[in-house]
């Protein structure tokens, strides 16, 4: 005979149990509101269409950049110029509320997190499975950024190009 355990205290899973609560805060404050970003982007372009606008979307990621603190804005004006002279085929757009580029098939290849968004302490370049960096077994996929240089400039301008290659 299997001797039965009691259930544990507050693992109920119907609504406004202990449960419940506790998923609530596994997020943070910035990851729920990137969600609620995100699904907004999702709503605006079944609006505009599969592909909508590119002139929208470019506007709406230099106004995303305008709108960041001034080292994150300054960082961002800088990657938004570097992807258009280096990967002309990808195009901006806003993903989970960050400004992003995307290939031909709408899928980010790139994208840049200021580091206000998160609270973190640097911004950060980030490439999606999309991007073409593969390289042995092992390959950087995101870089974090306290401000550029023309080195850093001409090393973000190779990732991207490699990155649509």
């Amino acid at each position: 005979m299997t001797e039965s355990k009691p259930a544990k205290k507050g693992a109920k899973n119907s609504a406004g149990s202990t449960a419940s609560a506790k998923a609530s805060t596994r997020f943070s404050d910035e990851e729920r509101a990137a969600m609620r970003e995100r699904a907004q982007e999702l709503k605006t372009a079944a609006r505009r269409g599969s592909r909508g606008n590119k002139e929208d979307a470019e506007s709406a990621v230099l106004e995303k950049i305008a709108a960041m603190a001034v080292p994150d804005r300054a960082i961002g004006e800088r990657l938004h110029a570097i992807v258009k002279a280096n990967a002309p085929t990808l195009s901006p757009k806003l993903w989970y509320g960050m400004p992003a580029y995307a290939n031909e098939d709408g899928d980010v290849v790139c994208f840049f997190q200021d580091a206000q968004k998160f609270k973190a302490r640097y911004a950060t370049l980030g490439f999606s499975d999309k991007a073409r960096l593969d390289e042995n077994q092992m390959w950087p996929t995101s870089f974090a950024l306290k401000e550029l240089s023309a080195a850093e400039e001409t090393q973000i301008g190779a990732l991207v190009k490699k990155a649509v290659s």
